[in-house]
């Protein structure tokens, strides 16, 4: 997992990694806290490859286990990546949703994602 500043102030920790590192609401609560202590950043940026599948799997809780992690403890994600691919219309929902808050984003570019966490 590599992490690098981003944004006007360094304020956006974009996290890298090859293998999924969000896998589950302990995963969430790791990364959480890895970022917060080693970057002091409270906004994330991660690749949907770090992202386990079955978070996109809404059966399975993950994706809504895992946005309560990050509204609790008060950080902003954003996951850019490609989301056509999904067919599952609770899915587009949620990910229509998610995008019209403030705290969790799904977008197709890193300077969309930048944008909308700063």
């Amino acid at each position: 997992m590599e992490i690098e500043l981003l944004g006007k102030f360094n304020n956006i920790a974009y996290v890298r990694s090859e293998t999924p590192i969000l896998r589950d609401a302990d995963s969430a609560l790791d990364l959480i806290f890895n970022v917060r202590y080693t970057t002091k950043c409270g906004r994330i940026i991660l690749d949907k490859s770090a992202v386990s599948d079955d978070f996109f799997v809404l059966s399975t809780r993950i994706a809504g286990d895992v946005l309560q992690k990050f509204v609790n403890y008060r950080m902003k994600l954003a996951i850019v990546g490609d989301f056509s691919q999904y067919s599952s219309r609770p899915l587009k929902d949620f990910i229509y949703e998610s995008n019209s808050g403030r705290d969790f984003f799904f977008v197709g570019t890193l300077d969309e994602a930048i944008g909308r966490l700063n």
